[in-house]
């Protein structure tokens, strides 16, 4: 029932992370692990996961602030993890962009009663393949081929495309491209930003001089047209 199903587990302890793992290994779950908040979110960049379970208390930055990363950027439900009981830190989770809060310790058949509920809301709404005149996008395997030809894409133009297609009709700034794809230390670096754009377009645009898929915005940034 939950072959492919994919779930990445944030922890800096590493009994909870291989007590997790092997719990949601036995459920049918295929598993990651992150110890860090900048491992998670290059990890979430770059693949697709079902669903997150997120500790607040990390080493290199606070959960609040990867949860509030990734949810800028995905649409993938989050539970918080932690050992953090007041309410206070349950509400900023929660405004943060978590879907589901949960303290340690936990009894594991309830977590797995959460994350079965999390991942039905989540359903099957969300768009795996794109389909574009010449051209189709398979998220799951991270594929492009247009015209029965696979397009090599640089892991960067392919989590740019991605961020793309999964806000397809929406105007994205500069700085919040540069801050989901490079991470939240850039926003100003237009001009590493148009270098990928400009690569990705020659790959992916009938012609790239006059785009028609990812259109510039004058002043403000790009929409997947």
């Amino acid at each position: 029932m939950n072959a492919n199903q994919r779930i990445l587990i944030v922890d800096d302890d590493p009994q909870i992370r291989r007590v997790l793992r092997a719990t949601l290994i036995a459920e049918g779950y295929e598993v990651w692990n992150a110890r860090q908040g900048d491992e998670a979110l290059d990890l979430i960049r770059g693949e697709k996961f079902d669903l997150v379970l997120l500790d607040l208390n990390l080493p290199d930055m606070m959960g609040i602030d990867v949860c509030r990363t990734v949810r800028s950027g995905f649409n993938v439900p989050i539970i918080v993890l932690t050992v953090r009981t007041d309410q206070s830190d349950k509400i900023a989770a929660l405004e943060a962009g978590a879907t589901d809060y949960v303290t340690k310790p936990y009894d594991t058949l309830e977590l797995l009663a959460r994350i079965r509920a999390n991942l039905r809301r989540r359903g099957t709404s969300a768009q795996d393949v794109f389909v574009f005149d010449d051209f189709v996008i398979d998220l799951p395997t991270r594929t492009v081929n247009r015209d029965g030809e696979k397009l090599r894409l640089s892991p960067k133009e392919y989590q740019l495309l991605r961020f793309l297609l999964e806000n397809r009709g929406k105007t994205l700034s500069h700085r919040a491209l540069l801050q989901t794809i490079w991470g939240p230390d850039y926003g100003e670096e237009t001009a590493l930003l148009q270098a990928v754009i400009a690569q990705l377009r020659r790959k992916i645009e009938p012609d790239p001089k006059h785009p028609q898929y990812v259109v510039t915005i004058p002043w403000v940034g790009y929409r997947f047209g």
